[in-house]
């Protein structure tokens, strides 16, 4: 966990190395210097001496903050070059005995790998994932919502996946079915906040499973949970890429009606141009990425409202009341009864605002994540189900002739539907721009997402070849060779459409299924273990903390079965549903991996050692642990 610095001037260190020694120094000026110093080193030494905290990291960079503050002291600046050369001496003698005192209480810690943060380095921080920063905190608030907000591009991706919902009960599923998840995902949503409130680390649900299964259990459900989290967001990043790539083939194909067929193909060679596009754009212009999100902002904000306005006015007739509120039986053309239709069609309303965790994994390139985090969080889900109810009504209303946009699972009907209710081909050539500014945006926002992600996780050795992916160039503030990996992962994923008439589907709800579940290890483990191991953050869910967690896996075991289900009946392979398959294959490849590497070679994430207790050891007023976990209790005869 970050600590708060006991030097309140953090910039330039105006200390002189102790190379630069000046024999001038009286032995007077020596003399009275070092009495004074020392006296006010120990006295501050006794202070520090009646707790001892869980990460020598912070004791040291205490220490020597301490240090540096005596040379604020004004009665000493009549001694300058002594007093600086004694505060140097001193504080490297007081940081080697704190060392050794430390490892002398606690040998189970003896020889782990700790930074010191020497004198001089008042801007080195030990972040709340135990590792100093290596990302620049760049993100404000605003910069933060523009990404939660540009990433979920909840009206777009509603509007995108609407194929769904259409096969589900028509425009009563499509309506009914988003008020269903957004209910669904406001409990995930809370419980997610108060994680990220309390520890925010860029391994979000992988570092928060850790903590929450304790010392026994946290280094396996960690490790876990982080791949699954991981290739849920793969599934999205493919899932977003292919809308994006549709988008741009529907916009060429506008203007070439009757004279061009989309085929599957043409879809991916833009898929991958896109993918390449904004992986360069993360790794060679990180500095533009946060003006892309706000940009992105906007035109899920402006370019929203323009679209709800002109697919509102532009149509010369509109669908009944009925038709939008009560049609639900006449648009089920799953097969399916009723009631399992319409929670097979919830899908489309989950895929539309089910990235709450995308801006966790950004939480290390924040000023302020404790506080920022939630907020974001809370905005992302209200208003991104605010947008995308009202684009969903006025899209009912909008729709004409909704047998000619039922032609399958894998058809891009919102183009269809922008046609029926403009009657224009420039206007829907303007409606499509708007979306694909909105979804290009996104994509860039996604790329940035998974590869923190999976960054999280090779930094903690989680993953093959860590020492390669772990890295960070610093002059880029990007982790290249993760976000790379990233990006031939999903070139990889985007190539399934070109086999599988179902494959938007498999990718929309492999994501989902496989999000959710790595949402629902940590809210069970934090509520089994009584929620000990976190420490209360500006946004705490107090009491009610266990009801909401517990509602939140019940939804999510409650839906990902159904999610399951074959979309169609009678079932065929094309019509297969194969996210089950894709969420045990994910697993079995994680036992694979953690078996041959894990277990010998994987440790497990830095917050281990910060947060994971007995009910007996003894925490700090900021929450961190003052004795490791495993760290003994002596006896009392």
């Amino acid at each position: 966990m970050k600590m708060e610095n006991c030097d309140s001037n953090t910039g330039k260190d105006d200390m002189m190395p102790i190379s630069d020694y000046d024999p001038r120094i009286t032995y007077f000026d020596l003399a009275y210097s070092s009495l004074k110093t020392i006296y006010l080193v120990l006295s501050h030494c006794s202070e520090s001496r009646q707790s001892y905290k869980s990460t020598r990291a912070y004791q040291y960079r205490s220490l020597t903050a301490r240090g540096r503050q005596l040379g604020n002291i004004a009665i000493l600046d009549l001694f300058p070059i002594a007093t600086q050369r004694i505060i140097h001496l001193t504080t490297a003698v007081m940081v080697s005995e704190e060392k050794k005192h430390y490892d002398a209480h606690h040998p189970e810690s003896r020889g782990v790998d700790v930074e010191v943060v020497p004198p001089g380095h008042g801007n080195a921080e030990v972040n709340d994932a135990g590792y100093k920063d290596q990302l620049k905190r760049q993100y404000g608030i605003w910069g933060i919502v523009g990404i939660a907000l540009t990433v979920d591009n909840a009206w777009a991706a509603l509007g995108s996946s609407i194929s769904v919902s259409f096969l589900n009960g028509g425009p009563p599923g499509l309506i009914y079915g988003l008020l269903v998840a957004v209910f669904w995902y406001s409990f995930i949503g809370l419980s997610l906040a108060e994680l990220a409130s309390s520890v925010p680390t860029a391994g979000g649900v992988y570092h928060w499973a850790t903590i929450a299964g304790g010392p026994r259990w946290g280094r396996m459900l960690g490790f876990f949970t982080g791949w699954i989290n991981f290739y849920g967001w793969m599934f999205d990043l493919a899932s977003l890429m292919q809308i994006t790539a549709n988008v741009a083939v529907q916009l060429y194909a506008t203007y070439h009606q009757g004279t061009y067929v989309p085929e599957a193909w043409h879809v991916y060679v833009t898929y991958v141009a896109l993918l390449w596009l904004s992986t360069l754009l993360v790794i060679f212009a990180n500095r533009l990425v946060p003006y892309t999100q706000t940009a992105g902002m906007f035109f899920v904000i402006v370019g929203g409202v323009i679209t709800i306005i002109v697919i509102a006015a532009m149509p010369k007739t509109h669908a009944s009341n009925r038709f939008v509120w009560a049609s639900f039986n006449e648009n089920n053309l799953t097969g399916w009864q009723g009631g399992v239709a319409f929670l097979l069609g919830v899908l489309n309303g989950a895929f539309t605002i089910g990235t709450p965790d995308a801006i966790t994994h950004i939480a290390e390139e924040l000023p302020n994540p404790k506080r920022d985090l939630p907020r974001a969080i809370g905005l992302q889900i209200s208003l991104g189900f605010l947008y995308a109810f009202v684009f969903a009504i006025t899209l009912s209303y909008a729709i004409t002739d909704i047998s000619q946009l039922q032609g399958g699972i894998n058809t891009y009907p919102l183009a269809g539907i922008y046609q029926q209710a403009t009657q224009s081909v420039p206007a829907t050539f303007g409606l499509l721009f708007i979306l694909f500014l909105t979804s290009i945006c996104c994509c860039i926002g996604t790329v940035l997402t998974n590869s923190r992600a999976y960054w999280a996780l090779a930094r903690d050795n989680a993953v093959p070849f860590s020492p390669i992916f772990g890295r960070v160039n610093e002059s880029l503030s990007c982790p290249v060779e993760s976000t790379i990996f990233v990006c031939l992962f999903a070139t990889g994923l985007g190539a399934i459409p070109l086999g599988s008439s179902s494959a938007f589907l498999a990718l929309t709800g492999s994501f989902i299924v496989l999000t959710t579940v790595s949402y629902a290890i940590p809210f069970t483990a934090n509520v089994l273990t009584g929620r000990k191991y976190f420490p209360p953050g500006p946004f705490s869910l107090g009491k009610l903390g266990n009801v909401i967690n517990l509602i939140a896996v019940l939804f999510i075991a409650l839906f990902d079965i159904f999610f399951f289900f074959p979309y169609e009946l009678p079932t065929t392979v094309e019509s297969m549903n194969y996210n089950s398959v894709i969420l045990v294959g994910t697993i079995a490849i994680s036992v694979i991996w953690w078996f041959v590497h894990a277990t010998r070679h994987y440790p497990g994430p830095k917050v281990m050692q910060l947060y994971i207790h007995d009910d007996k050891a003894p925490l700090s007023d900021t929450g961190i642990l003052e004795k490791p976990h495993g760290t003994e209790t002596p006896p009392t005869n």
